[in-house]
């Protein structure tokens, strides 16, 4: 725990800092991604879905190929949006709905991406490839990191 709460203390400085270069928030988003997926371990996918005219559709993210948009109000993205909430999932196959994008993926974390005036804009998403990938302390650094996209 320690050691993962010591890696994501010096990821929230670095994206800190890079991320005053522009308010661009699509900018900050694939600056995000690119920073997590290439510094910490076990993150097999990374990206940020966004709503647009009410569909769910990827917007920049690390890794295989994604699913374009999320069949509506279903799987974890979707109940992460609809809920409002971080949503951990230690294990997929378990999930009510799982869209499967990857057979590889085994675990996931959701976060929901808010504007400054708390109105839901997408979601941060990131798949593992091994089970119990996530907890607390992933959800308690990656929800600060979130919250950059729009006040960094």
């Amino acid at each position: 725990m320690k050691n993962k709460s010591g890696r994501y203390e010096r990821i929230l400085q670095q994206l800190k800092e890079l991320l005053t270069k522009t308010s661009n928030a699509d900018a900050r988003m694939a600056t995000i991604v690119a920073v997590l997926h290439h510094k910490m371990d076990g993150f097999f996918w990374t990206g940020f879905y966004c709503l647009n005219a009410g569909q769910l559709i990827v917007r920049c993210y690390q890794g295989p190929v994604a699913c374009q948009v999320l069949k509506p109000h279903t799987g974890v993205c979707w109940a992460a949006i609809d809920q409002k909430q971080s949503i951990i999932v230690p294990d997929v196959e378990l999930f009510p709905g799982h869209i499967a994008c990857d057979s590889r993926s085994k675990s996931e974390i959701v976060i929901p991406l808010l504007d400054n005036s708390g109105e839901i804009k997408g979601v941060l998403d990131i798949d593992s490839s091994s089970l119990n990938q996530f907890d607390e302390t992933d959800q308690h650094y990656l929800e600060q990191i979130v919250n950059l996209v729009y006040n960094a």
